[in-house]
């Protein structure tokens, strides 16, 4: 790469095998792997993991910041942070299809490292807001320059083979889980030092992280490969019309946006379920938590590949919605949490959903728009932050207390599973003829 890191670089797909060297004896070599293609990669994954690592650093914090704006009252704060929350799902739903069609149109490159920076200055806008407005314009910003998600799954799938997309799709769930094991846990100790503290270090490691990317990260969409920024593409509605392409496309879609919806039962009921049902401490929710982000970490890094290779990206697939419905009924069931840190590894398997589905959209599509294709994809998470918080804490309201219309506690993670099993029919829906190994 010259000076800078600005000229386009060709990346060898990853996972390919590396040219064998012809020393002047004439006997080939031992493969060498270009250092260039394995430092690109590296930063992506670490730029994924810095990201999460950010949003879980706050995640313990942001409500002690908001109390502390409104004088300390708790139900005004926790109205302002469902605000904060529904912003932030909204925003990451708008923007991640623009940002995705901006990297089709000028490359990767700059968008990966213009989100470091600019999450890396908001960060530090909020460590130093006066005030919360200035907070609340923080947790825009934040959540439009944490959309470049999807530009980082675009720069994998353009650096990595068709038959090992789902293994790299994998690696990059495993940053996910990285994140969501240490971002609450670091910036749970950083917090009881200053509530401020998290979002200085998080502002530091994402503009170091984007230091580091402008010397290591080389532009992995040729410009051949580019297509025009057009509006009608680079919104929510006109990525669902990307989705709608084809029959697979829509299929998988459905089943990511069906996933995601049944997560956020945990990410909004479990914490309060294990609360009234078995009156957890905060430290055992804590490492509950964790158990849940390391199961993830290692399947995504380990088991994928692997179970893709044995059953194939529709079959692993498969393999990993059933699986997450048995481990919700589980911890649905479970009366004293034993039956529910039984259940956390085999609901963890869905860990190898994601990958293989994004695996297979991203073979229905040309280079030209898999940024597009890769915001669409998170755009449905956004859909599922916006619908499933509401949905779940209200059917866990309404199924205990003497209130309830049926009192069963676990109810929301049954409903979890039901959705599982609805994702499961559609993904066998559109199950074609030539099975995608």
């Amino acid at each position: 790469m010259s000076e800078g890191g600005n000229e386009e670089m060709e990346v060898s797909p990853l996972g390919a095998e590396p040219e064998l060297v012809r020393p002047v004896d004439g006997k080939l070599a031992a493969p060498q792997v270009p250092e260039g293609r394995r430092a690109a990669a590296t930063f992506i994954f670490l730029t994924v993991t810095l990201d999460m690592l950010a949003l879980g650093m706050i995640a313990p914090v942001l409500p002690r910041l908001i109390t502390g704006f409104m004088a300390g009252n708790a139900v005004n704060a926790a109205q302002m942070l469902g605000i904060f929350g529904t912003v932030f799902a909204g925003i990451q739903f708008l923007f991640s299809p623009v940002l995705g069609s901006i990297s089709d149109r000028f490359g990767r490159r700059p968008v990966v490292l213009l989100s470091n920076f600019g999450l890396g200055l908001d960060y530090l806008l909020m460590a130093w807001a006066p005030a919360l407005a200035w907070l609340f314009v923080g947790r825009v910003i934040s959540g439009l320059t944490a959309s470049s998600v999807p530009t980082a799954m675009a720069y994998m799938t353009d650096v990595t083979p068709r038959e090992k997309r789902a293994s790299a799709f994998g690696m990059l769930g495993a940053a996910f889980g990285m994140g969501f094991v240490l971002g609450p846990a670091v910036g749970g100790i950083l917090g009881s030092v200053s509530p401020r503290l998290p979002f200085w270090v998080a502002g530091g490691l994402s503009l170091v992280n984007g230091m580091y990317g402008v010397f290591v990260l080389p532009e992995s969409l040729k410009k051949e490969n580019r297509s025009p920024f057009s509006w009608k593409r680079a919104n929510p509605v006109g990525s669902v019309a990307l989705l709608g392409k084809s029959k697979v496309l829509m299929g998988m879609a459905a089943v990511l946006l069906l996933g995601y919806t049944a997560q956020q039962s945990l990410m909004n009921v479990y914490v309060i379920y294990c609360d009234y049902r078995y009156h957890w401490s905060d430290r055992t929710v804590g490492l509950s938590l964790a158990a849940v982000g390391i199961a993830s970490g290692l399947y995504g890094a380990l088991l994928v590949k692997r179970a893709v290779k044995v059953l194939g990206e529709r079959g692993a697939m498969s393999v990993g919605l059933i699986c997450g419905a048995i481990g919700w009924v589980m911890m649905g069931y479970s009366k004293t949490g034993l039956l529910l840190w039984a259940g956390i590894p085999i609901l963890n398997l869905m860990s190898i959903v994601w990958p293989s589905a994004q695996s297979i959209m991203s073979a229905e599509v040309g280079p030209s728009q898999q940024g597009q294709m890769q915001g669409a994809v998170n755009s449905l998470r956004g859909m599922a932050g916006l619908v499933g918080p509401g949905l779940f804490t209200y059917i866990f309201s309404k199924s205990i207390g003497v209130g309830a219309v049926i009192h069963a506690p676990g109810m929301a993670f049954y409903v979890a599973a039901g959705i599982l099993i609805l994702s499961l029919v559609v993904a066998e829906s559109v199950r074609p003829r030539k099975l995608v190994k």
